[in-house]
């Protein structure tokens, strides 16, 4: 098949123009084993780099392609990239989320420490030198990163996930099995920041992409048993909140001064 040369005398940009014979070509299943680089695309239609780069661009933005800073670009898995949709309105676990969402949610265990941490003991009601987990993960889905996520517990609850595969199972389902703690309440904060150079590698974005920062105090009938902080690609997860007099677990938002993440 093949490109189809482009009109370069028409009123049309070419980087318009590129897109669709690009979806013609994706649509006739020409790209199904690789997509070509950027390089070869200036090649294959005698355009610049710049033309070739808005249209994958838009191709990227629709959702058609994953066109990420130092790779090649490459077809969708699947489609539209994975998007997951959080209601805010309960409590909620991401593995769930991601497992409803018709994707594979799974974890890079980068850190399980037992520490000391003065400042998440406090918030979590404990006196400043009680040990705690350090749990470090990056969250996949489909095996693209999704959300990098830190989560401090008391010691003493989490002792009996030592040696637990947390590759592909949630937290809280683990948490409730060998240690009989389920987290059924608390209080969460999200804002929206963008991604600095180490997020960005971590979470395969561009620097300045924009992301949600989520802080969780989790807590077990009124025991704070959980702080959390998650950085969350915004291309691939949305919040929805439910509010009304039909929904009585509703509560309202209110607006407060937006300060470090810590």
């Amino acid at each position: 098949m093949g490109p189809r040369a482009l009109e370069r005398a028409g009123g049309r940009p070419l980087w318009s123009q590129l897109q669709d014979d690009l979806l013609r070509r994706i649509r006739a299943h020409e790209f199904d084993a690789s997509f070509p680089g950027e390089l070869a695309l200036t090649e294959e239609y005698a355009v610049s780099r710049h033309t070739v780069r808005q249209a994958l661009g838009q191709l990227r933005a629709d959702g058609i392609v994953v066109a990420e800073r130092g790779r090649p670009p490459r077809l969708a898995r699947g489609g539209p990239p994975p998007g997951i949709d959080q209601p805010v309105d309960e409590v909620y676990s991401l593995f769930a989320s991601v497992e409803e969402s018709g994707r594979t949610q799974t974890s890079t265990v980068l850190r399980f420490d037992r520490i000391a941490d003065g400042i998440v003991a406090t918030r979590l009601g404990l006196e400043e030198s009680t040990p705690l987990l350090l749990l470090e993960r990056l969250r996949l889905a489909d095996d693209e990163p999704l959300a990098w996520d830190r989560v401090w517990l008391p010691w003493a609850d989490a002792e009996p996930l030592v040696g637990v595969d947390l590759t592909r199972t949630a937290l809280y389902t683990e948490l409730a099995a060998r240690a009989g703690i389920r987290v059924d309440g608390g209080r969460e904060r999200i804002h929206a920041d963008v991604a600095d150079v180490a997020v960005a590698r971590l979470l395969s974005i561009p620097a300045g992409a924009p992301v949600f920062e989520i802080d969780r105090l989790g807590s077990s009938g009124d025991r704070p048993v959980e702080w959390r902080h998650t950085t969350v690609r915004a291309d691939r997860f949305c919040l929805t909140a439910t509010f009304g007099t039909g929904h009585p677990a509703s509560t309202p938002w209110s607006l407060e001064q937006a300060g470090p993440a810590h």
